[in-house]
């Protein structure tokens, strides 16, 4: 992290395009505020938030990278791909996120349908929309406060310890985009595909070796390492993958809400001195 390039970078985060609780502009004003001196917005599989929060960046002097993570299903689990630096405007990345976001209603009806069953709760649909400030894209988080709100957990963190995870009551199987076709989506809108907080996914030594193999053969450029759902120890683990592999290193807290996520913007430790930094593709 001695690059005169950004000393305190967080690309991965997200407003309420998606599922975080702050507007992209008041996003923008955090992360300036906390000294973050690049930053990247990355909603999930939505680029709405991206005008406003460029427009907002560019205001406070704020270096900005458009971003998008993306969701692909692999070996039967769900995985994050973030893409850095994209054109927002190209067709076949707005086409293959609007294909992702088209399953999107569905499965949160069916999700709202198994937590009415197994929690004897009414109207769990419509009252997860109340948290969610983009209805297209209603996710397991806004149920989630939904839960809290109903005293059912305390934290949402506690609500993913028994609900909406696999296995548990209120998950739903789904079927996301293909990590190929993300991977051209991302190239062909001029982006840097990042594999997002690797720690967090329940993969098999093979398994995760299968995906990092993958991805690089597709031409994925980098991995986070240090991100705010990791320890230091997997930080320490996806550091010596980045060096085995030939990855670039990036570093994003992965913030959604003041209230509820385990790092703030612009928090994070910093990235180990021996690796290479994503920023560094960024021009």
């Amino acid at each position: 992290m001695s690059s005169p390039f950004a000393r305190n970078p967080d690309l991965h985060c997200h407003s309420t395009v998606s599922d975080g609780t702050l507007a992209p502009a008041a996003l923008a004003q955090r992360a300036h505020a906390h000294g973050v001196d690049l930053w990247a917005l990355t909603d999930h599989d939505e680029l709405g938030g991206l005008a406003e929060a460029r427009q907002s960046a560019q205001s406070l002097g704020l270096r900005f990278v458009p971003g998008v993570e993306i969701s692909i299903s692999f070996a039967a689990q769900t995985v994050h791909i973030v893409a850095l630096n994209i054109d927002a405007t190209h067709p076949r990345l707005l086409d293959g996120l609007q294909q992702i976001r088209v399953g999107r209603d569905q499965r949160a009806r069916d999700m709202a349908a198994d937590l009415e069953r197994h929690l004897g709760l009414t109207d769990v649909y419509a009252g997860a929309l109340r948290h969610a400030g983009n209805p297209a894209l209603l996710s397991r988080t806004h149920f989630a406060r939904l839960l809290v709100e109903h005293g059912v957990c305390r934290q949402t963190h506690e609500v993913f310890s028994r609900y909406l995870t696999p296995g548990k009551p209120g998950y739903v199987e789904h079927e996301w985009a293909r990590l190929d076709d993300a991977l051209s989506w991302i190239r062909a809108a001029g982006g840097i595909a990042v594999i997002a907080h690797p720690g967090r996914y329940r993969f098999t030594d093979t398994e995760e070796w299968a995906l990092l193999e993958r991805f690089k053969s597709l031409g994925g450029q980098g991995i986070e390492v240090v991100t705010g759902s990791h320890t230091a120890a997997q930080a320490r683990k996806y550091a010596r993958i980045a060096l085995e592999l030939g990855f670039y290193a990036s570093r994003g807290s992965d913030f959604h809400s003041p209230g509820e996520s385990a790092c703030d913007l612009g928090r994070l430790a910093p990235l180990p001195a021996d690796l290479t930094p994503v920023w560094d593709l960024l021009h």
